[in-house]
Formats: C-alpha cells, sequence, structure tokens
C-alpha cells in the first residue's frame, strides 16, 4: 500500500501543537510522527508548507449534505452527504433521521447498509434516531407523525430496520415508559441521548440516573432556565458523565450562551483516557443545503430556506445549518474565544469518546487511523484523508 508523508505540518494533535512536523501515513494509520528529514522511506510527499493538520472531525448529526438526506434511503444519498462531509473536513459521522410511526422506514436499513460499505468520503458510523419517544410540545421540525408512545412494539421495529447500527437515540425523560426505555438503550450499547424534551430539573436528573449520558443539541428544542423554576439545562452542566451536543453557528444560540455552556464543559470527558478535552461536542445538525448556494429546498416534504449557513422551515422554524463542520469551528473560536485546540478537541476527540472509539480515532498519534484534515490557516479545508487514503482535495 502507497505510504504518504505529510511534511512541514503545524498539528494540532489536539492534546498539543506542534510546530513544523512530518507525518507519515501507511496501512491505514499514522506509522510516524516526526521532526524534518527524519523520514526518509516513503511512496509520495505532501507538502503541507505550514498549514494545519487535524484529526478528522466526527459530526454525531448530520441529517444531510450535498443535495441528498438520509431519509431519500438511497446508496447514492449517503455517498453524496459523506462526500461533502469530507469537503469540510469530516470523516466520520452518524446518519440522523427520524422514525415514521405508520410509515415506510426503509431509509434506516439503507443507512444500517451503509455502515459496511465504503463509498469514499466519510465513513457512515452508525444511525443517530432523533425520537420516536419525544414530546410532542418539543418536536421542533420534527413531524407529529414521527412521534410514538414509548412501547416495545416500536423499538422493536427500530431494532428490524437498524439493528447493531443504531448508536444513538434522542430521547424525552419525562414520557411514560422512558426511563426504563434509557436503561435498554444503555444495555443494547445505544447512546441515550437527551432532547425534544419538557422535562424539569428533576426528571431530568431521573434520566441521568437511568442511563442518559449525552445530549441533543443543548439548548435548543428543551425548556429554557428561570431562577425559580431552572428545568434541564442546570442538570446537564452539572452532571460529570453527560457530554453535550452544541450547534456552534451563532443563531441556534446567542453567543453568550455558546461561551456560558464552554465554560462550564470544559472538564475531562468521562468516556476518555483522563486527557482534557472537555464534554462539549461540536455538531452541524446538517441539512440537504450543506454545501449548496443559499436557496429552498425541502426536508421530510416540508420547504425550508437556506440563507447564510442557516436552515428554516418557511414559518421561520429553525430546523438546522448549512454549514459544515470546518465553518462551524471558525465560527466557535470566534463566537468563544477558545483556542483552535480546544475546538479542535470538541470536533473530533470527544465526539470520538461518545462513541467509544477514542482508542483509534479522534487524535493524531502513531498507530492511530490516518483520518485526518490538512487546512489553511484560515480553516478552509484543503485535503481530508480517511484511513489514509484521500477523500477530498489533492
Amino acid at each position: 500500500m502507497e505510504t504518504i508523508l505529510i511534511s512541514g505540518a503545524r498539528i494540532v494533535t489536539p492534546f498539543e501543537e506542534l510546530e513544523d512536523r512530518d507525518i507519515l501515513l501507511g496501512k491505514g494509520r499514522i506509522q510516524r510522527i516526526s521532526t524534518p528529514g527524519g523520514i526518509r522511506d516513503f511512496h509520495r510527499r505532501i507538502d503541507a508548507g505550514g498549514k494545519i493538520v487535524t484529526p478528522g472531525f466526527i459530526d454525531v448529526h448530520v441529517q444531510g449534505a450535498g443535495g441528498a438526506d438520509v431519509l431519500d434511503g438511497t446508496p447514492e444519498a449517503l455517498a453524496a452527504i459523506s462526500a461533502t462531509c469530507a469537503r469540510f473536513g469530516v470523516t466520520g459521522w452518524l446518519a440522523t433521521t427520524v422514525y415514521r410511526r405508520e410509515g415506510d422506514n426503509s431509509h434506516l436499513a439503507a443507512a444500517a447498509q451503509g455502515c459496511t460499505g465504503d463509498g469514499g468520503g466519510a465513513q457512515l458510523l452508525g444511525i443517530h434516531l432523533e425520537g420516536p419517544f419525544i414530546a410532542a410540545g418539543k418536536r421542533g421540525m420534527i413531524r407529529e407523525e414521527c412521534l410514538a408512545p414509548v412501547d416495545d412494539a416500536t423499538i422493536q421495529r427500530i431494532w428490524e430496520r437498524a439493528g447493531d447500527r443504531l448508536r444513538m437515540m434522542t430521547i424525552a425523560p419525562e414520557l411514560p415508559g422512558a426511563l426504563e426505555m434509557i436503561g435498554t438503550l444503555r444495555d443494547r450499547g445505544v447512546v441515550a441521548s437527551f432532547g425534544h424534551s419538557t422535562a424539569d430539573y428533576r426528571q431530568t436528573i431521573s434520566g441521568i440516573q437511568a442511563g442518559i449520558s449525552h445530549v441533543t443539541h443543548l439548548y435548543n428544542a428543551m425548556m429554557p432556565m428561570h431562577h425559580r423554576q431552572p428545568g434541564p439545562i442546570p442538570a446537564l452542566l452539572e452532571a460529570d458523565g453527560v457530554s453535550v451536543q452544541i450547534i456552534p453557528d451563532g443563531v441556534h444560540i446567542h453567543p453568550v450562551m455558546l461561551r456560558l455552556a464552554a465554560r462550564h464543559l470544559s472538564g475531562r470527558h468521562p468516556g476518555g483516557n483522563g486527557q482534557e478535552g472537555g464534554r462539549l461536542v461540536l455538531i452541524s445538525d446538517g441539512m440537504q443545503a450543506m454545501g449548496l448556494p443559499d436557496g429552498r429546498y425541502t426536508y421530510n416534504g416540508l420547504d425550508y430556506e437556506s440563507k447564510d449557513g442557516t436552515a428554516r422551515y418557511l414559518d421561520g422554524t429553525l430546523i438546522g445549518t448549512s454549514l459544515g463542520m470546518s465553518e462551524l469551528i471558525a465560527r466557535f473560536i470566534r463566537h468563544t474565544g477558545c483556542s483552535l485546540a480546544q475546538a479542535v478537541h470538541a470536533a473530533s476527540y470527544n465526539p470520538a469518546c461518545v462513541l467509544g472509539i477514542q482508542d483509534r480515532k479522534g487524535s493524531l498519534a502513531e498507530g492511530m487511523d490516518a483520518d485526518l484534515v490538512l487546512m489553511e490557516p484560515d480553516l478552509r479545508v484543503c485535503m481530508t484523508f480517511r484511513a489514509g487514503r484521500c477523500v477530498y482535495g489533492g
């Protein structure tokens, strides 16, 4: 297999920053990281010229991109999403979608099958199902026919379609039967994620005690904070064992609230290896308009407008972004004043910890998967590598 030497790079591991380093890729892994001239045996050399190399980003909340949607339920749609994600430095993603209570759910089976293939672009790591066990009053962009009572028959139908490729489910802990379902998800190795919920502080604590370990887009589709009715947000920020998604576009969440979350979530990640990284996970909540011009598009049968990176239904309801991860990292740094390393942590290492794959993805070290991004200083992506193979640029 061809070996690739990337020379003269500024490497953000993200646990440390290494100036002027060479990195050798081969057999799908990082073979060596060296000072200049320390590696002489390779097939192809890429001169980074001081550009930035970071771990590949992992986006656990992608509904669509490049004109395609997970709901399309075709290999071609999944390939288009993977290719578009790679344009923005993503090397792994979760197909985020809904369950149709009475409708066709073949898209779940298609996504599960897509996890076994290699169509290029970012790797499909599994399925993130938003619902169907969520609160009607906080369903947001999710249509009512995609909600269902918590029951064994519904989860069995989901298992039949998604199988062990279901990696995450957003669930509202206040619903009847939800606490037991959270335990079932945990026992099956599925990340139970708080979201689309009307839970108060105590109900949120009960959900965490039952096995919730993650949060779907903090602040959005949940009860707000109030000094006499704290709601779920303080409970989620206080829970050391819970990682938290955030949409850092500056529209879904005011920059002041972004900074508040970033400060509270800067401790050690509960699933990590003891390295400082925090509980914050950056997501795109990407729609099919990601990577496409501003305009009108359709999600699950309803029209929406994409403008300046924000997707809204025509009534003004926020439904996601049309920004790629590298663009969102740049916004996060601008809005919070955090370092590049802190932002990269939240886009690579922390989501790898959520999925339990931090032993091979999410950071740059010898022996890790060769999933990495080569970027300009302004964070424009030049090349994206997955398993040592260039899947964008070059």
